[in-house]
C-alpha cells in the first residue's frame, strides 16, 4: 500500500511541490526576519503563523485555479502592488533603523513593542499582499502545478506544506536563541540586518518599478 502510493503521481506532485516551496520560502526576507523577531520576543507567533499559512493557502489555490490568468488581464495590478510595497517596507525598514540606533535592555525593553494582535496580523497581512515577490511566486506555482494536470493539487498541498514548515521553522525555532537576546547589542545588531534587508528589498522594487 504505502511503495504503491510513493510511487503515485499524487505523491509525485506533492513532493515536487514541497521541493519547490521550499526552494521560493525558505529565504531570508521581509516576513522571514519580522517572524523571528516576533519568535524571539515569543509575542503572538502562533497567530502570525496561522494568518501567513492561511493567505499562503487561500492564494497557492487560487494560483493553481487560474490567478495567473487574471492577473495577466490587469495590466496596472502589479505596479500598484510595487508602489504599495514600497511604502509598506520603507516604513517597516526606518522602524528597525531607529530600533538598531536606540538603546535598551534587551528582551524586555519597552522598546521593542509587542504589538497587539491586531496589529500582528495586519502587519503580516502586509508582508505577503504587499511583497510583490509573493504574486510573483504564486504565478510560479500555478505555473508549474499545471504540469501535473488532474494532480495539481496535490502540488498546490506541496507548496503549502512547505510553507508551513518554514513559518513553524522560523517562529517556534527562533525561541532557541532567546538566552542571545537577552543582551542588547544582540537586539540591536538583529534589528541592524533586518534594516539593511529591507532598505535592499526597497531599492530592489523602486528599480523594478522605474523599469516597467
Amino acid at each position: 500500500m504505502l511503495t504503491s502510493f510513493f510511487s503515485s503521481l499524487a505523491f509525485k506532485a506533492w513532493f515536487s511541490g514541497l521541493v519547490t516551496g521550499l526552494s521560493l520560502f525558505a529565504v531570508v526576507g521581509a516576513q522571514s526576519t519580522f517572524v523571528i523577531r516576533q519568535g524571539l520576543m515569543r509575542s503572538h507567533i502562533a497567530t502570525i503563523i496561522i494568518t501567513c499559512c492561511l493567505i499562503d493557502a487561500i492564494f497557492i489555490f487560487c494560483s493553481v485555479l487560474g490567478l495567473q490568468e487574471l492577473m495577466l488581464l490587469i495590466p496596472w495590478f502589479k505596479n500598484c502592488i510595487l508602489l504599495l510595497g514600497i511604502v509598506f517596507l520603507s516604513w517597516y525598514g526606518w522602524q528597525s533603523l531607529q530600533r538598531s540606533l536606540r538603546n535598551s535592555s534587551g528582551l524586555d525593553s519597552t522598546n521593542y513593542i509587542l504589538y497587539s494582535k491586531k496589529a500582528v496580523i495586519l502587519t503580516s497581512i502586509g508582508f505577503s499582499l504587499l511583497n510583490p515577490h509573493f504574486w510573483l511566486d504564486m504565478i510560479l506555482i500555478g505555473s508549474l502545478a499545471n504540469v501535473y494536470e488532474e494532480e495539481s493539487m496535490a502540488y498546490a498541498l506541496g507548496s503549502l506544506t512547505a510553507s508551513i514548515l518554514w513559518l513553524n521553522l522560523l517562529g517556534f525555532g527562533a525561541r532557541l536563541c532567546t538566552p542571545i537576546f537577552s543582551n542588547p547589542k544582540a537586539w540591536r545588531i538583529l534589528d541592524g540586518f533586518i534594516a539593511v534587508i529591507i532598505m535592499l528589498m526597497t531599492i530592489n522594487l523602486i528599480n523594478q518599478y522605474l523599469n516597467t
